[in-house]
């Protein structure tokens, strides 16, 4: 038996609609689904390139790490792919009973693929790595992202007090107050006057969710440590994505000198188990509109064109088999 899929034969190449054997279930909590939507996250356009640090290496692979499908029964649910090199950008896929949430009548699936994967980076990391207190100040480093941008209305739901919003695209910036920042700080090519806004607007902030990494996270931190008025309170850092880069360099003094503890987000952070047992309360807040982002849904025959073009921001491309 067989299906198209999206078929990556080379991490230099875009993945093709081709087709590829169905996988088949080889034990008593797996199931093949119809798949009904998968969003194109960033997450999977690494994976797709062989750079995500779970990527085995192993080709060909069908990418794609979650989806929402239909159950043999009709039911359908809200999946996180397995590990491996079948995942979920196909008209079926293999999936882990286990690694599934049921979806109400309602819900749009659409939105679900579009909008699940980007939100739960900072719900999880606000439930489960560092749980918010309410009143609790935040700041979202690359809060212009469709990620950063969900992230302050995660953190609105959850509780937040003052939310600053730092990213560097003017338009989306300007945006974040409507979904719930307090203060926006716009990031450009300037170290010293990043540095200066920071320390102005984030100096007392008590968690930072951090989508940059990099060259701006370390300006960012020794500007809000410098600047904090009681070095000893307690700033919890989590690191969630690496858009500016994968290392950071940072004097040894910020750890020293303050009470700074950094965290990461992601696959291994926090179990499979742990993250399925957020998402029913994610779903919840998507389906009344509460999290929102634009889904561009694209037939996945298209999966070729759509990888090699730009995504409008705001917009997150979802694969339509």
């Amino acid at each position: 038996m067989s299906m198209h899929a999206a078929v990556v034969r080379s991490f230099d190449h875009p993945p093709r609609y081709e087709r590829f054997d169905t996988p088949q279930p080889t034990g008593p909590d797996e199931t093949l689904v119809e798949v009904l939507a998968v969003g194109l996250h960033p997450r999977v356009r690494t994976e797709a390139a062989g750079r995500h640090y779970t990527s085995t290496g192993t080709l060909p692979m069908i990418p794609g790490v979650d989806g929402v499908a239909r159950l043999e029964d009709g039911r359908r649910v809200y999946f996180v792919s397995s590990d491996g090199s079948c995942g979920s950008m196909a008209e079926q896929a293999l999936v882990d009973l286990r690694r599934t949430v049921p979806l109400p009548a309602n819900s749009d699936v659409v939105k679900v693929a579009a909008a699940m994967n980007p939100a739960m980076s900072s719900w999880v990391a606000l439930r489960r790595r560092v749980p918010l207190q309410a009143g609790q100040s935040v700041l979202v480093l690359g809060a212009t992202g469709n990620a950063g941008s969900m992230a302050v209305q995660v953190a609105k739901l959850l509780g937040a007090g003052p939310v600053v919003g730092a990213g560097r695209n003017p338009v989306r910036l300007a945006g974040l107050p409507s979904v719930g920042a307090d203060v926006v700080v716009a990031l450009t090519d300037d170290d010293d006057a990043n540095a200066a806004r920071l320390a102005s607007a984030a100096a007392e902030v008590d968690v930072v969710i951090d989508y940059l990494w990099a060259e701006p996270a370390a300006t960012a931190m020794m500007a809000i440590l410098r600047a904090r008025a009681d070095r000893s309170r307690l700033l919890d850092w989590i690191q969630i994505g690496a858009m500016a880069g994968p290392t950071i360099e940072l004097p040894s003094v910020a750890l020293r000198s303050a009470n700074l503890r950094i965290q990461g987000n992601g696959q291994g952070a926090v179990t499979t188990a742990g993250f399925l047992a957020e998402l029913p309360s994610l779903v919840a807040e998507i389906d009344r509109g509460a999290i929102g982002i634009t889904p561009h849904p694209v037939p996945l025959a298209d999966v070729e064109a759509a990888w090699i073009s730009p995504e409008p921001p705001g917009l997150r491309t979802v694969l339509i088999p």
